[in-house]
């Protein structure tokens, strides 16, 4: 479970969008032909792959960056292509992303692409195309002046190496020494068992593989790998290190102590492009001011969710925002929301196909008449939205004696309610607004309302929602509760 559930919220929603993280690495071209298998070729005993759908991704570093552009981030990707028509499509999608490009073109080094075909879920063949060898020497010296160009408006940078290239020591160091004088952290996704290269990095993040490679024990003696791992800690210079040990986890290392935090139980269809993930929000969370721990339990818990998909395909960022939804249970005052944080939390409810309910009050002394029709409301749909009216708001309706407990109370107590899963002030007269950024499914009101009197009735309408009434409990009101405690009930 995060500990941190409010600065995480806080960081995700409005922090991580203001960042720009500078990329630097081995971009790829990805492509993928879907297809259904039916039969093996006669013409050899191979399956025979009915091609139905065929589509192009960002891979290799540029995954990374589609990882950190879909967390919300602003992102530079600098890296070898061919100035080929793959690099074309490359560049193609990434700036409908919104992703900057700066890449150094040479036509004797082809785009790296991967051509990947799948039968159903499973991958049954994949064909590379690139060209591998000594670059020319002015290669290196073009990708240190792209980095000059931008190093100075990132906040940090990560290096993604698939040993295409472009990280050579004669690169990563420049890079390194660059950002640690600029107070820049740096992150790095590994090929080399020589870790070497990275020395001076903030964290270097290997898998179960590349820390085995890069310590010299079996993964099967987990506790020797780890340990040496501290010693790379110490002797590289680095803050930490951050290692992804498939099915156990990820491990925190630093020079005086480890920790693993467990894998996220997930089906898993395919781990292709979980480190990119992984490093991505690693790199946002740190940059945003989280705390290691809390920087890998998120990292943990989007690992989960990418392999679950098929492919090379980024995480969303309403995917981490619904997958930290117990978290948010857990904790009721993160229920209580601005109007752009609720649309965040229902963008990730309704990308998981919940469907969205919403009323609104002033809900001034709880009593059993709320409770009975917000748990009715509740029942409508997968997710409720409760909007309350803030104190002037309710002055201005009920008059100066009213409120009589203040909004922040009173928001406090609804959301640590079960069935409510969002709160929501409101300063105006009426919730149209809220209900017009939420545009909920379902639009609940309590009493003897008829549909054509209720505030954002018309409005709902028109994206095909609908209206509920919710009969009031007799003999249960604010206005009575008030009397009585004044002795006149």
């Amino acid at each position: 479970m995060i500990e941190q559930i409010h600065a995480v919220l806080d960081h995700i929603e409005h922090t991580w969008p203001q960042l720009r993280i500078l990329v630097l690495g081995d971009v790829m071209l990805d492509r993928y032909i879907r297809g259904e298998v039916a039969r093996i070729s006669p013409e050899a005993p191979v399956p025979v792959v009915r091609a139905t759908h065929q589509s192009e991704q960002p891979g290799g570093a540029a995954n990374v960056a589609m990882n950190l552009t879909r967390l919300g981030a602003q992102v530079t990707l600098i890296g070898f292509t061919g100035g080929d028509e793959n690099e074309h499509s490359l560049s193609a999608l990434l700036g409908r992303e919104g992703i900057q490009s700066d890449f150094i073109a040479d036509p004797d080094y082809p785009t790296i692409t991967k051509l990947r075909i799948l039968g159903g879920s499973q991958q049954m063949l994949r064909l590379d195309s690139e060209r591998l060898g000594q670059r020319p020497a002015d290669h290196a010296a073009r990708l240190l002046e792209a980095i000059e160009r931008h190093i100075n408006h990132c906040h940090a940078v990560i290096l993604s190496d698939y040993a295409k290239g472009v990280l050579t020591p004669q690169t990563c160091q420049p890079v390194i020494q660059a950002a640690r004088r600029r107070g820049i952290p740096v992150l790095v996704d590994p090929k080399s068992s020589d870790f070497s290269r990275y020395r001076g990095a903030t964290t270097i993040c290997p898998n179960l593989g590349e820390l085995s490679a890069a310590t010299s024990h079996s993964p099967l003696d987990l506790s020797a790998m780890l340990k040496s791992g501290q010693r790379l800690v110490a002797e590289l210079d680095l803050n930490f290190l951050t290692a992804t040990l498939s099915e156990k986890g990820i491990a925190l290392v630093t020079r005086d102590n480890v920790q693993i935090d467990p894998a996220k139980a997930r089906q898993v269809f395919d781990v292709s492009g979980a480190g990119d993930t992984v490093i991505s929000v690693i790199a946002l969370s740190l940059t945003s001011g989280l705390d290691p721990n809390t920087s890998i339990q998120l990292a943990n818990l989007a690992a989960g969710i990418v392999v679950g998909k098929v492919g090379t395909v980024p995480i969303e960022r309403f995917e981490l925002l619904s997958a930290l939804s117990p978290s948010i249970n857990l904790h009721a005052a993160e229920k209580v929301v601005t109007r752009s944080e609720l649309q965040a939390r229902v963008a990730a409810w309704r990308a998981s196909g919940e469907r969205v309910a919403f009323t609104n009050g002033c809900f001034d002394l709880l009593h059993v008449g709320h409770i009975t029709v917000l748990e009715q409301s509740r029942l409508t749909a997968d997710r409720l939205i409760v909007a309350i009216n803030s104190d002037d708001s309710v002055r201005r309706l009920k008059g100066p004696s009213r409120p009589i407990v203040g909004e922040r109370e009173r928001a406090r107590v609804l959301s640590a309610l079960g069935c409510v899963d969002a709160v929501a002030i409101f300063d105006e007269d009426t919730p149209l607004e809220l209900i017009l950024a939420a545009r909920p499914d379902v639009l609940i009101k309590g009493g003897d309302y008829s549909v054509e009197t209720v505030v954002g009735a018309a409005e709902i309408a028109t994206w095909g929602g609908q209206v509920r009434i919710i009969p009031t409990v007799e003999g249960h009101s604010t206005t009575r509760l008030i009397e009585r405690g004044a002795g006149r009930g």
